[in-house]
């Protein structure tokens, strides 16, 4: 059944049936996970994987996340490890990527993994993307459904809002976490190369890790310097001069006025992550040429959230 939309689609048997059928001809398409919503092609179609990158306008040196169903069907493709089966059993699927070795005889594309020697695979937790992974033939290249650098979209319309009716969308609802997933890389000492919701306090109690701020090469999807922009210059840890600019703030002690936009009254970090780039968008929409953002706690799901405003900020 179609939305008002004519490209948006709810998911329902037929629809299941025709994206199935859209990606095995190459195809690409707006879907939901629980993160942000991805621009998904198969993985081993260099057509599909050729489109995401040209549609995205996404630099090629940037590779793309591959989704999975479960751990039996990345065996061809990646080397498992015992540090990936002891995070897999504990936290998938879920909002974890996972950087490894890739295997020889592996059919993603090469351009998929920007020609690395490396994949970065991740198991969804969003019952449409996982229903169409299960009926699928073939993993799914599927980094954030919006133009390059841009904001990422958490819902069909802010796909939508970047693609038009280029695309098929399929409306999963909003996404529930609203920023993209951790990366590990389990490919030597495990690193976190990109925080995510996962506190790495509980990701420290299986494993020994630590947050890489920098990398000298890309191994991981969005660690770009400039990413996750509204295109409103941003400024971080300050407060406006006047209600002319927009002022992101974080608890319940904040003021209530016209420019002030709350990542959670409640002062929950998990609340703010969801809310974070929907506020950003609103904030654009409304026409705003300046934002302010209130010091964010640095802890748990806030290290994801400040990693975000610093990139969008650079």
């Amino acid at each position: 059944m179609k939305s008002y939309y004519s490209n948006i689609y709810s998911f329902n048997k037929r629809t299941l049936k025709k994206t199935v059928n859209y990606l095995s001809k190459g195809k690409v398409v707006g879907l939901p996970t629980e993160t942000v919503y991805g621009l998904a092609g198969n993985a081993y179609s260099r057509i599909a994987v050729q489109k995401i990158y040209k549609m995205k306008k996404r630099p090629k040196k940037n590779p793309l996340i591959i989704h999975y169903y479960n751990a039996n069907s990345i065996k061809e493709d990646v080397i498992i490890n015992k540090n990936f089966v002891k995070l897999y059993k504990k936290f998938c699927p879920g909002p974890l990527t996972f950087i490894l070795k890739k295997n020889k005889k592996s059919k993603v594309v090469s351009t998929a993994s920007a020609k690395l020697t490396t994949i970065a695979v991740r198991f969804p937790n969003h019952k449409i993307v996982r229903s169409i992974l299960k009926n699928s033939k073939f993993p799914l290249a599927m980094p954030s459904a919006n133009i390059s650098k841009r904001l990422s979209p958490v819902n069909a319309l802010d796909v939508f809002e970047d693609f038009g009716n280029k695309i098929l969308i399929i409306n999963g609802g909003k996404s529930k976490i609203g920023i993209e997933s951790t990366v590990i890389d389990l490919t030597g000492k495990p690193k976190i190369l990109r925080p995510g919701v996962l506190d790495s306090k509980d990701l420290k109690k299986i494993l020994k890790i630590r947050l890489i701020k920098k990398s000298k090469s890309i191994r991981s999807p969005g660690t770009l310097g400039k990413h996750y922009s509204p295109g409103i210059p941003i400024f971080l840890n300050k407060n406006p001069k006047n209600d002319n600019h927009a002022h992101i703030v974080f608890g319940n002690k904040a003021k209530r006025k016209k420019n002030i936009f709350n990542l959670s009254k409640n002062s929950n970090l998990n609340e703010a992550a969801s809310n974070l780039y929907k506020i950003l968008r609103n904030i654009k929409n409304k026409g705003y040429k300046k934002i302010y953002v209130s010091k964010i706690p640095n802890k748990g799901p806030g290290i994801a959230i400040n990693d975000r405003l610093q990139r969008a900020a650079n």
